[in-house]
């Protein structure tokens, strides 16, 4: 039986089409002299003696993300800008509630940074700049392309700040993570944290630099060491964990990371993933040991086996000892389902069981991470977890079943997550968007939008004290959920959009306050349980605009003055459930804009997205 499963095995297939890109000769640009003045010192999280994330006051916070790659694969940018516009996609990811972006990268594209070499990599690893400039002209150093077709785009650390810049805007907070030694599709199939290519000095040198760069940037929050650390000692190079000082000691090896970005930035959030295989020493197993029987269902395994970066058995008798910075560790590992790979715990002997949540716990979760937030050792971050739940690839719904156990234990038990991902081409797992990054899995959002931070009448809750989650209306700072202040600004101007700019659709699922009526709540986000020490206002939110506003205003449909994504959204509200959110008699005649006369539809909504977009210039509209 085949016992190694190749997680991710297409992660970045890439079937786009990069516009105008090959042929052009590039110059660097230069590097921005500093990331952000000094203001931002604000936002730093670290862990409380209950093994809670914590902001600078002592308040409870709940990390809830999602991943996009592309650095990490020699795309030198995010995948996706190759045919649509970063800063919509990031405006649409804050938009969506996830207050936290975790970013693959590698250590060569950071060292390229600090080195400022060139975007050709070195001839290292694959390097192809993908950024198309028609949609992207804030990414070009001349704002676009000329008449002639000629362009040039900018140094990709410069692309990088901009990505910063806009983050910061929307209120979301950064995760970087080491994915690979060198910049390649396959890189995470590397178990090590260094390669032929680097060393593991280089992968110091660079968590240092960049720790130090961004020291006076809150907007960069935390560092995951390394993406999945992993390898069985049969195959030649493995992690393993204890307390030696072995060169392939994955403990030994995040201990020198965590203090090499500690010493810059000691407000950094640590996050620190397990390995694959740990040995069952009651039963005389070693380091040397063979992992390979750990999958087998008809042989008693001598190893636990886990997912790529997901064991931390290890933590247990030797954590990481990090002296007085202890306070910054997060422990994260990556959890998968049976579409990935049909791992021993999903099933009985005879492939006869369904698993639950107390299964799961029983077979696999609890002693391979799970105790370490039930024991209150450690808070986690599961940096990895998603799935198909489509009828197409999961025509059993097992996979969804396991989401569905895994996302509602995540929040039962206030355990910060990042989704994987973003991305549409990720092979085994797909992705929050399709249509080359043009549309959003309505289904697959609603799915996880229910694990995102927000507050009981489903505004979305961000970690920067200042700055409201997104540019939609429907979220908040960190200091409004605190103060009680949950109505989130109606409207934020965002600076860029272009004609050539494509806005995903917003599902029913994403929860905007700024309504005719009273509270608007859709069940597809609504969270019951965050934390016992999370307390949630029950204030009601109100919209004094909304209530004294009556006139026609075309597109206007919840009545608060103004036509942007917030209408949309209250439209696909409507439809969904017009008894719990009807709008009102006049939203009713301004929301018709689409083939006006012919009743409310998802049209309309679509019509107020590419209104609010930029991409018509006139309501109603007719194609």
């Amino acid at each position: 039986m085949k016992t190694r499963f190749f997680r991710r095995a297409a992660a970045a297939v890439v079937s786009a089409v990069v516009l105008g890109v090959s042929g052009v000769s590039y110059v660097p640009t230069g590097i921005s002299s500093q990331a952000a003045p000094d203001e931002y010192h604000d936002d730093w999280l670290h862990v409380n003696e209950n093994a809670e994330v914590v902001d600078m006051d002592g308040n409870p916070v709940w990390m809830t993300g999602c991943n996009w790659f592309g650095y990490n694969a020699g795309r030198q940018v995010f995948d996706g800008v190759w045919s649509k516009n970063m800063h919509s996609m990031l405006n649409q990811i804050a938009d969506h509630g996830f207050n936290l972006l975790r970013v693959p990268m590698s250590t060569q594209i950071i060292l390229q940074w600090k080195k400022h070499g060139p975007d050709t990599g070195g001839g290292v690893g694959e390097v192809n700049m993908m950024v198309n400039p028609y949609e992207n002209p804030e990414l070009t150093v001349g704002g676009g392309v000329d008449g002639e077709g000629q362009y040039e785009l900018m140094y990709s650390f410069d692309i990088w700040n901009k990505a910063v810049e806009w983050c910061r805007e929307n209120g979301m907070k950064i995760m970087i993570d080491i994915h690979s030694a060198t910049s390649a599709s396959m890189g995470h199939q590397k178990p090590l944290w260094y390669d032929d290519n680097f060393s593991e000095k280089d992968w110091l040198d660079a968590l240092s630099w960049f720790a130090e760069y961004y020291k006076d940037d809150d907007t960069i929050i935390a560092i995951d060491l390394k993406n999945e650390p992993h390898g069985k000692p049969e195959e030649g190079q493995f992690a393993k964990w204890d307390d030696s000082k072995d060169a392939n000691n994955w403990k030994y090896a995040a201990e020198k990371g965590a203090m090499a970005c500690l010493e810059q930035n000691p407000n950094l959030l640590i996050m620190i993933e397990g390995i694959e295989c740990y040995p069952d020493f009651e039963k005389g197993a070693d380091w040397t040991t063979p992992c390979v029987d750990y999958a087998h269902y008809d042989e008693p395994s001598l190893v636990f086996g886990a997912w790529w970066g997901g064991n931390l058995r290890g933590v247990k008798d030797n954590p990481v000892d990090i002296g007085k910075y202890k306070s910054q560790i997060v422990y994260s590992p990556h959890d998968y389902g049976p579409l990935v790979w049909k791992q021993k715990w999903f099933y009985m002997d005879d492939d006869s069981r369904s698993f639950d949540r107390q299964s799961l716990l029983d077979d696999y979760w609890y002693d391979t991470w799970a105790y370490l937030i039930e024991e209150k050792q450690y808070p986690l971050l599961m940096g990895e977890w998603g799935g198909f739940i489509d009828s197409e690839h999961d025509p059993t719904g097992e996979n969804k079943h396991w989401m569905q156990e895994l996302r509602d234990y995540m929040i039962d038990k206030h355990i910060h997550h990042t989704f994987w991902c973003f991305n549409e081409n990720s092979g085994d797992t797909g992705g929050l968007v399709y249509d080359d990054f043009g549309k959003w899995d309505e289904e697959k959002y609603a799915f996880v939008a229910k694990a995102l931070w927000q507050t009981d009448s489903g505004v979305f809750i961000g970690l920067d004290h200042q700055i409201p989650l997104g540019t939609a209306g429907n979220g908040i700072s960190l200091s409004d959920y605190y103060n009680g202040t949950v109505t989130p600004p109606v409207s934020r101007e965002t600076t860029t959009t272009t004609s050539a700019t494509t806005t995903a659709t917003t599902t029913s699922a994403v929860t905007t306050t700024a309504t005719a009526s009273e509270t608007t709540t859709s069940s597809a986000v609504t969270t019951s349980t965050v934390s016992s020490a999370v307390t949630t206002t029950t204030a009601k939110v109100t919209t004094s605009a909304a209530s004294a506003q009556s006139e026609k205003k075309v597109g206007d449909a919840n009545l608060d003055g103004k036509v942007t994504v917030a209408d949309a959204v209250a439209i696909l509200q409507h439809l969904g459930n017009k008894d719990k959110y009807g709008l009102k008699a006049q939203g009713l005649e301004n929301a018709d804009v689409y083939n006006t006369g012919d009743g409310i539809t998802a049209k309309d909504a679509y019509a107020i997205q590419l209104y609010d977009a930029q991409q018509i210039t006139e309501l109603p509209y007719t194609e």
